[in-house]
């Protein structure tokens, strides 16, 4: 008797189209998105991963689970409060809402009073002039790279930029300062020493082809030893001698000193030393969205502002929304998870090891994504077997610990405290996949289970 082949069995691809489940899912996900799910599932149906009659619920169930974006939520538990693979700073709830507004239409650049057009991302401006009242004008870019750029495009396109061969820093995925700067056009006048650069150095080297002077700040690295540098104060001093702008790169973005880093600058100081232009970025330490800040004197903001590049580099209306908020807004998480309590941190920790019947062990947290380098930020972690991290990075919600000497580490510095109850589960059942896994039954006091 002739045997029909499974695969024949297989439902067809507009029969799978059809069904409620995938139809519902037509106003989140395209019809290009579906159709290649459901292939998909008839592909593994056809090398026999699955039964024919399994094929539908398959499809129906991938369409349920499947998102019209591929990024997802992580639970950082690396104890990295600036993690540029997570996307470095996560948003408060004030910017959260900032950007859910801005979704629709905005009045970005427009005046509702007179009805007129108005100058892009007047409230964000307002809001940085009022928190850092040293500036006199402020500009917003797109990132960082992009507020250092414009500002060595405007000021010194085919003439020199003055730095001091101890600031060439690379920063991350390569991308070297050198090269960001030679691609403006504009060429690097490199003085001092790797680990000296005095005030001299600048002074025989600023003249009449300077376009700027640049003092970078090393972010992500730090030289010990026999160093020396020239202060801020001075040379602004010479900068205003010699008719060059003096610009200042901060790197990290604070506005203003935060005592427990009280090595890493903030823009009110730098301006109140003497520069007359200062670039940082948003979303590092000053906790908000992907940005470029340009503070400054009021006539190298406008310059900057009318350069043709300054439209390529500009930022859109969810990033304005988000950054105003941040900076007018509420404390940050950044800056909530920086100043973490120890004690509390501790306590925390001790109810989720206990849970899991594991170990609490010391755990130094730190700031992350260039800033602070070596500053530690001392903290808890939870100790697991290192075998339990790949489980944890592909559940859901997906954990990411730190692997370190042999062991799986959960910090919880940058997980909020209303989750602790989400990431124990997370954790039970990342460790219920790992063989001859035995968890206590216990619940963290007072969680909703």
């Amino acid at each position: 008797m002739e045997q029909t082949d499974p695969r024949r069995l297989i439902p067809r691809t507009d029969r799978l189209l059809a069904l409620p489940a995938v139809d519902a899912a037509r106003d989140r996900l395209s019809e290009t998105v579906l159709l290649g799910l459901v292939r998909e599932v008839q592909d593994r149906a056809r090398r026999g991963e699955l039964a024919p009659d399994q094929v539908a619920e398959t499809v129906e169930a991938a369409v349920r689970s499947r998102t019209a974006a591929r990024l997802q939520p992580v639970l950082n538990a690396t104890g990295v409060v600036v993690h540029t693979n997570l996307g470095r700073a996560p948003l408060g709830p004030a910017a959260v809402d900032a950007v859910l507004a801005a979704t629709g239409y905005v009045d970005v650049e427009l005046d509702l009073t007179t009805g007129v057009r108005s100058r892009r991302g007047a409230g964000v401006r307002a809001a940085l002039l009022a928190a850092c009242p040293g500036a006199e004008d402020a500009l917003v870019v797109n990132n960082g790279a992009a507020a250092l750029v414009l500002a060595t495009t405007a000021l010194a396109a085919g003439r020199e930029v003055v730095i001091s061969r101890g600031e060439l820093v690379e920063i991350g995925a390569g991308f070297r300062l050198p090269d960001l700067i030679a691609s403006t056009g504009a060429r690097l006048r490199e003085v001092g020493t790797t680990n000296r650069t005095h005030l001299r150095d600048y002074a025989d080297a600023v003249g009449p082809d300077t376009g700027c002077i640049l003092k970078v700040h090393p972010s992500n690295f730090r030289v010990e030893g026999f160093t020396a540098g020239t202060p801020l104060d001075e040379l602004a001093a010479l900068a205003a001698e010699r008719g060059v702008p003096l610009v200042a790169d901060i790197g990290s973005g604070l506005l203003r000193p935060d005592p427990a880093l009280p090595d890493e600058p903030d823009a009110a100081t730098t301006l109140a030393a003497g520069a007359d232009l200062v670039t940082a970025s948003g979303d590092k330490l000053l906790g908000g969205p992907q940005a470029g800040l340009l503070l400054g004197t009021a006539d190298l903001i406008t310059r900057l502002s009318r350069h043709p590049l300054a439209r390529a580099v500009r930022a859109d209306k969810l990033t304005l929304a988000a950054l105003e908020a941040t900076v007018a807004g509420g404390e940050a998480p950044v800056t909530r998870y920086r100043h973490a309590d120890p004690a509390r941190l501790r306590a925390r920790t001790e109810q989720i090891a206990a849970a899991l019947g594991a170990l609490v062990v010391p755990h130094d947290g730190r700031v992350g994504g260039g800033g602070a380098p070596g500053v530690p930020l001392p903290g808890w972690a939870v100790r697991l077997d290192e075998a339990a991290a790949v489980a944890l990075r592909t559940g859901r919600p997906a954990v990411l610990p730190r692997v370190h000497d042999g062991a799986c580490l959960l910090d919880l510095r940058c997980i909020p405290e209303a989750d602790d109850g989400r990431l124990l589960d997370a954790v039970r059942a990342a460790l219920a996949t790992l063989p001859g896994a035995t968890l206590p039954d216990a619940a963290l006091p007072g969680a909703d289970r």
